[in-house]
């Protein structure tokens, strides 16, 4: 392997001639051979880290701090790399000490030796461009890094809104398949009383519409960044407009509504942010968990389990067990959530963690962020697809276990009172008989009365393939309790 030779405070140190990073990467790839996950695993970040380089060149250009060839270059590298460009030479560790700043060298190394080469200079010769001397220019890795990071989050946190919106709407449609098909709720895994498969759905796609909501709002909060703040937040070695030309130009290239924080100092030490998104993705991962506990459950069986539901068969079950089929869909989905909520802990102790001026921990933070937003993403798309568009009802079953339930019999206590009920319910679950059989055998109504009482219209409010109100109406009177619809 033919190498070059570059030169940091420790001295001298050979490179692989054909790489654009330089010699500070290559310490960092010696100093934390950690996880073998390199940053360019998340490609949002990189294309951020390249938008806050090119953003930082115009106005330093702007402010003649920069030669207009050299901005111009730099420029360039930085668009081939938001393009997608040399991605593969962003290789330092996604777990590092010093808060970023292998991150940042390795960008501004990989930015600098690709102006060389737009110049027709060799790789490693920074006398024309330097990766901190003018890729680095009024800046920090402070300010860098965490801006970087909030851009690279809200590009990722698009792509969540986006996939999770087409999880619900895929509940929401199966609401509408189910709308008319009668079921028992249950509370405590017990049977609690009638409702529709459609109203399940329909309650899930509205448990994950509300963290859409949430996310937004979310997206709205790491909106304000710290540029310009450079070490600690004072400003030092930045030039006095800088701040607000590079967040102008920010703006403007990467079309997110970035704002300059109020207090820089503020800004640079207080991670809650962080916090608050990772609770968010939490609050969504756990949501996700929970349904997807729900469909094993009523798809359990299938014939000796609730068998309520037939999820789309994937892959065969089992190496010895012919013909089993596992949910293994929404199992995959249980433990997205468990990483979820374990990358949120890690947020939480790394937020804790920071210590005066800065948060040394936040390459940790971001890390775990990326990944749950990735993993949700990715488990949003395929239990829409390959599992809760192709979910059939057991109609059969589903009707078999209303009409067989005790459940029903709280329908009847406006009708028969509490005591009666009770007592009619404890009888059923002795005897195994239904409750409208032993309804009618006490004479406590009519069996005109009891079909209009259990009927899926009153049993469940707006069944979709029932009249809210029928045509035609038992005026009845029992034991005092007028019906009233």
């Amino acid at each position: 392997m033919t190498t070059r030779v570059e030169h940091d405070l420790l001295g001298d140190r050979e490179v692989p001639a054909d790489v654009l990073y330089g010699v500070h990467t290559g310490r960092a790839i010696e100093n934390f051979p950690i996880t073998g996950v390199p940053i360019s695993v998340h490609p949002e970040l990189v294309r951020a880290l390249a938008a806050v380089k090119q953003a930082a060149a115009r106005a330093n250009r702007k402010l003649d701090l920069l030669p207009p060839d050299v901005a111009d270059v730099i420029d360039r590298a930085c668009t081939e790399i938001r393009d997608g460009a040399f991605h593969d030479q962003f290789v330092v560790d996604v777990l590092q000490g010093g808060a970023g700043t292998s991150t940042n060298m390795n960008a501004n190394e990989v930015i600098a030796n690709r102006s060389l080469e737009m110049l027709k200079r060799p790789r490693g010769q920074y006398d024309r461009v330097h990766p901190i001397d003018h890729v680095n220019l009024g800046q920090s890795t402070n300010d860098v890094y965490p801006t970087a990071v909030k851009l690279g989050l809200q590009a990722a946190m698009a792509g969540l809104r986006a996939t999770l919106g087409e999880l619900v709407s895929t509940l929401f449609d199966k609401s509408v398949e189910f709308g008319g098909v009668l079921k028992m709720g249950r509370t405590q895994l017990q049977d609690a009383v009638p409702m529709t498969l459609g109203q399940e759905f329909g309650a899930w796609a509205s448990m994950l519409r509300e963290d859409m909501d949430r996310l937004t709002e979310s997206a709205s909060l790491i909106s304000e960044i710290n540029l310009g703040g450079t070490a600690i937040g004072t400003g030092l070695n930045a030039h006095p407009l800088y701040a607000e030309l590079v967040t102008t130009n920010l703006r403007e290239i990467s079309g997110f509504d970035v704002v300059t924080a109020s207090d820089l100092v503020e800004a640079t030490q207080d991670v809650g942010v962080f916090v608050q998104l990772s609770g968010v993705l939490k609050r969504t991962a756990v949501k996700m968990s929970k349904i997807c506990n729900d469909l094993r459950l009523l798809s359990s069986g299938p014939r000796a389990g609730f068998g309520e539901i037939k999820l789309p068969s994937v892959q065969a079950g089992s190496s010895i067990m012919p013909g089993k089929v596992n949910p293994v869909i929404p199992e995959m989905v249980n433990q997205v959530a468990f990483r979820v909520v374990g990358n949120d802990t890690t947020v939480t102790m790394a937020a804790e963690g920071g210590q005066l001026q800065l948060n040394a921990f936040e390459p940790v933070i971001a890390h775990c962020l990326f990944e749950s937003i990735e993993l949700l993403e990715r488990s949003c798309a395929i239990l829409a697809t390959r599992c809760i568009s192709g979910i059939e009802a057991n109609t059969e079953r589903l009707r078999d276990m209303v009409e067989s339930s005790i459940g029903v019999v709280t329908a009847l206590n406006p009708h028969i009172g509490y005591r009666a009920a009770t007592d009619v319910a404890a009888e059923a679950l002795s005897t195994g008989r239904t409750v409208s059989s032993l309804v009618l055998e006490k004479g406590l109504m009519t069996a005109e009365q009891l079909d209009f009482v259990l009927s899926p219209a009153n049993l469940v409010r707006g069944l979709p393939s029932v009249p809210v109100v029928p045509a035609t109406r038992p005026d009845v009177l029992v034991r005092g309790a007028h019906v009233v619809h």
